[in-house]
């Protein structure tokens, strides 16, 4: 089935969501921590407000026809929530940032997105609208994190009501940054039709019904927390016990009578550190998903052997959704990600896109009826990010390395990026890296090239302890060297109190490359 053939006849994915809902609209859709709860009905009555708020600015689309852009930067709460069902409803493009974004970077999102409202914190309001009115914005509303402000207090002289704006086939719902891991950040068009059609494609493969629970910790301006965990409960009538951010005590508070916990890898590691979690905490769960980042074998080992839970880990990006996951039944593999999921293509291929065989690394590429529009205003750039084969069929080159084995069990390598070439020959760091993981006295590992006057690239690793004092570095290269070949063994070690991260909880390889650049710079000549 065609992406746009699920839609409903307004072409908008609000309708479709809606058509998610509980026939029982006073049931709970988000429980707060606090012992609060919004109902079906408030959600939809809310959203409703701020939706005919948006409608009554009569704001012009484009002169290229698109839809006005509404830039999100407040902090998680369920109004934030209902700004994005509310730009759904009005046929706007919802384009959430991160909170902790500033200055400069707000300067380059608001110039790239050119949004015509934007919601931000009541602190914010000053600086932001002093960015925004010479660019182009031409409302600014202010949204705080117990639902205070501006946006809130005009929505509330509107109806509760509100007939869902129809959408162009194809039109484009939310713009969502990429985490610019190896450049500026873009924004990637993603479509009323792909949103749906990923979420559908994720609710078949894990099960997801009206009685599932679903504990969300996760932030709501990336792909993860906002179109696979929110909008996946709401299009399935799951309830959401809601949580403002992430803390252990408080996650683990939720877990009992929960059936759902979606989290990054760091959510994991830190719940792993709470004494009470224990089968008896995690008895109601029925499934547990991990991505944004690579899990570890010794988290989901240790996952496991707390929770009597083995860990789902999943594939996917800004660009494609959810690409590959481990499955709902059957062996779930440590390390990997699972077989593509139904109705995506994924394949591994060599420098000239020919497909590789089972086993060997190479860039990894995928289709499917999920797959991002292109990239806002950055036309060669979308170009450069597709290729079509033979039959005629669009991929996207996701810029990660990875093998596929007979079975079609993708194992990620890492990112093209990050590839180290060393005296000619390719080095795949996520591989060192599960390596030195693995080894006593190391918490966790970076490995990256950097400048090496005889190998062109030195493979160096950033490492950080987990006993103090941090283990012998030559113990630890002696004890690598019985796992792996010579050639991929680092040839410098260096300790760190912590890796650099994204929001997602993705290491940023870039700063530690600039940082490390010197590494193996030859010494000042002896006098």
């Amino acid at each position: 089935m065609a992406p746009n053939d699920l839609l409903p006849a307004s072409g908008n994915l609000y309708d479709a969501i809606r058509a998610g809902f509980p026939t029982e609209l006073d049931r709970p859709a988000l429980e707060l921590a606090d012992g609060r709860a919004w109902r079906w009905r408030d959600l939809d009555a809310a959203s409703a407000k701020i939706a005919n708020l948006l409608l009554s600015l009569d704001l012009p689309a484009e002169p290229d026809g698109s839809p006005p852009r509404l830039m999100v930067q407040t902090e998680k709460s369920p109004e934030a929530l209902l700004i994005f069902l509310a730009a759904l409803r009005a046929g706007f493009v919802h384009v959430p940032l991160n909170p902790a974004y500033r200055g400069e970077e707000m300067q380059h999102f608001i110039e790239d997105a050119r949004p015509a409202v934007l919601v931000c914190r009541p602190a914010d309001f000053p600086a932001l609208s002093t960015l925004g009115f010479p660019r182009g914005v031409r409302h600014v509303y202010t949204l705080g994190s117990e639902g205070e402000g501006t946006l809130i207090d005009r929505a509330s002289f509107h109806p509760e009501a509100c007939a869902t704006r129809p959408c162009a086939p194809g039109q484009t719902a939310a713009l969502i940054y990429t985490s610019g891991t190896t450049g500026r950040s873009k924004g990637a068009q993603l479509g009323h039709a792909a949103l749906l059609a990923n979420a559908c494609i994720v609710g078949r493969a894990w099960g997801w019904t009206g009685a599932d629970v679903l504990v969300h910790a996760l932030p709501i301006f990336h792909i993860h927390g906002l179109f696979v965990a929110a909008m996946g409960a709401l299009l399935h009538g799951s309830t959401l016990r809601w949580l403002d951010r992430f803390e252990s005590q408080a996650v683990r508070a939720q877990l009992p009578g929960a059936t759902l916990f979606m989290g990054v890898p760091t959510m994991y590691t830190r719940l792993l550190r709470e004494p009470s979690l224990d089968h008896a905490a995690c008895a109601s769960l029925r499934l547990c998903v991990s991505g944004s980042a690579p899990l570890s074998a010794e988290t989901f080992a240790a996952w496991e052997a707390r929770t009597g839970h083995r860990i789902l880990e999943r594939y996917g990006m800004s660009e494609a959704g959810m690409i590959a996951s481990n499955p709902l039944h059957g062996l779930r593999r440590p390390a990997t990600v699972g077989p593509a999921l139904p109705g995506v293509g994924l394949r591994v291929v060599d420098a000239e896109d020919r497909p590789l065989p089972a086993g060997e690394t190479g860039a990894v590429q995928v289709a499917g009826p999920s797959l991002f529009d292109g990239y806002w205003r950055q036309p060669a750039k979308t170009a450069e990010a597709f290729v079509a084969d033979a039959a005629g069929r669009r991929w996207f080159r996701t810029g990660d390395l990875g093998r596929l084995d007979a079975e079609g069990v993708l194992t990620l390598d890492g990112r093209s990026s990050d590839l180290i070439l060393s005296g000619g020959l390719n080095v795949y760091p996520a591989e060192i890296e599960q390596a030195l993981d693995s080894l006593p006295g190391v918490a966790e590992s970076a490995v990256i090239g950097v400048p090496h006057p005889d190998f062109g690239e030195g493979v160096l690793a950033v490492l950080v302890a987990s006993t103090s004092p941090p283990p012998d570095a030559a113990a630890l290269l002696a004890a690598l060297r019985q796992k792996l070949a010579a050639f991929k063994c680092p040839k410098a070690i260096v300790w760190t109190e912590a890796l650099p991260r994204n929001a997602m909880g993705k290491v940023q390889k870039k700063p530690l490359r600039e940082q490390h650049a010197g590494a193996f710079a030859p010494g000042p000549a002896a006098g």
